[in-house]
Parts: C-alpha cells; sequence; structure tokens
C-alpha cells in the first residue's frame, strides 16, 4: 500500500528541521528540500501527500513553484507557511488551489490539522486514480466488438437496435451483452453505463440523459425483457 509523503519546501534549514521533526513525530513520512527547483528536480510527484511551502524563497518562490506545479497538473495540497501576515498573497495562493494559508508563528497543533486535511484528500484522490486505472485495464481487455455493445447498451439502445447499428444478429448482442456483465462485473445496463462514465468513455450528457430514461423506463438487466 502506498503511503503519504510530508514535503516540506523551505530555505531555511532551522524552520525545516522544526517542522520535520514535529510532524515525524506525529507519525508522517517527510522529505525535505531546500529549494523550490530540488523539489522539481527530485520530487516523485505521482506519490500521494502534500506540499508544505514556504512563501518567499530565493531564486524561485513558493508562489513561482505553485504555478509550476500547476501547470504541470500536479494535484499535491499545498500548504503555504509565510513569515508575514500577507492577506493578498494569501487569497492569489487559494485561488491558484492551495489547501491552506498559514503564519509560520501558528501553532504546530494547527499545522498538523491542515497537514492531516491535506493528506486525505490527497490519499482519496489517489485510490480513486488507482481504482480508475483498474477499471481502464479490465476494459482495454474487451474486444473492439464488445467495447462497440457496451458503448450501445451504456446509452440505453434495445438489443435489436444495437445489432441493426452494428450488422450483427439480436442474438450476439445478448451474447455479447452476458460477456460484458462478467468481465466488467457489472448485473445491468445502468451499472454498465456508470462504469464507462467513470473512465471517460461515456461523456456526462449522454450518462445524464441514460439516467433520466432509467427513472422513467424499466430497463433490462444485461438483456432486454
Amino acid at each position: 500500500m502506498t503511503t503519504p509523503l510530508v514535503r516540506i519546501v523551505d530555505d531555511d534549514a532551522d524552520a525545516r528541521s522544526s517542522s520535520s521533526f514535529f510532524l515525524s513525530m506525529m507519525g508522517l513520512e517527510i522529505k525535505e528540500y531546500e529549494s523550490a527547483q530540488r523539489f522539481l528536480d527530485e520530487d516523485d510527484m505521482n506519490r500521494p501527500g502534500c506540499i508544505i511551502l514556504d512563501v518567499r524563497m530565493p531564486d524561485m518562490t513558493g508562489m513561482e513553484l505553485q504555478v509550476k506545479l500547476n501547470q504541470k497538473n500536479c494535484r499535491l495540497p499545498i500548504i503555504f507557511l509565510s513569515g508575514h501576515g500577507e492577506l493578498d498573497m494569501a487569497v492569489h495562493a487559494l485561488k491558484r488551489g492551495a489547501s491552506d494559508f498559514l503564519q509560520k508563528s501558528a501553532k504546530p497543533e494547527r499545522l498538523l490539522a491542515a497537514v492531516k486535511k491535506a493528506v486525505t484528500a490527497s490519499m482519496e484522490e489517489f485510490e480513486s486514480d488507482s481504482e480508475i486505472e483498474t477499471l481502464r485495464k479490465i476494459y482495454d481487455s474487451l474486444t473492439p466488438r464488445e467495447k462497440e455493445v457496451a458503448l450501445g447498451v451504456s446509452k440505453g439502445e434495445l438489443n435489436k437496435v444495437i445489432g441493426y447499428n452494428l450488422g450483427i444478429s439480436e442474438r450476439t448482442v445478448k451474447m455479447h451483452r452476458a460477456n460484458l456483465c462478467t468481465k466488467l462485473n457489472v448485473t445491468n445496463a445502468v451499472e454498465m453505463a456508470a462504469f464507462l462514465r467513470k473512465i471517460g468513455v461515456l461523456d456526462a450528457k449522454l450518462f445524464g440523459q441514460f439516467n433520466f430514461i432509467c427513472n422513467i423506463t424499466v430497463l433490462s438487466i444485461c438483456r432486454d425483457r
């Protein structure tokens, strides 16, 4: 199981050491970086956790690093630490997606609470991404024909309509649907549509339309009735 990592990016060695010691005593795994550039060069940003980021650093500030991370689509939550009460800067940082903005003089318990919140959010996102990756691998194992049938089923099409569109018999469609239910571990057309929506094959608009149809029509359980 992947464990979260708390990164501390701060050019002040004493500040890094103090935060690192306190958080490690709370059972968290910590990695320190003395500069934003070193963090960019060395960190595995795919590992869940969070970043505790100093606002004012030489060469590259914390705010500049945040911009670069956004450009890289890095989703690690950022907790900014500032030695001054910079309200405008805090507002800008939060608007850019920062998890929190604290003064360095804040009580350790306040920092711990912010870190726990950020790490929890990161782990939930990581687990969701892992689930989607697993589902995507299952989908990729389907034959091209099974994918076509799955899409038709997820759009709410009847077997005979799917068969007509694909140039195959209704009986063949039923066979594919039964196989799909087993391979995708679903029991009905609604769950199949949700599966495809989750991995991005079925767009939100079509999924919403299908759910609307489901509310007014009794649909089949992996076969037409």
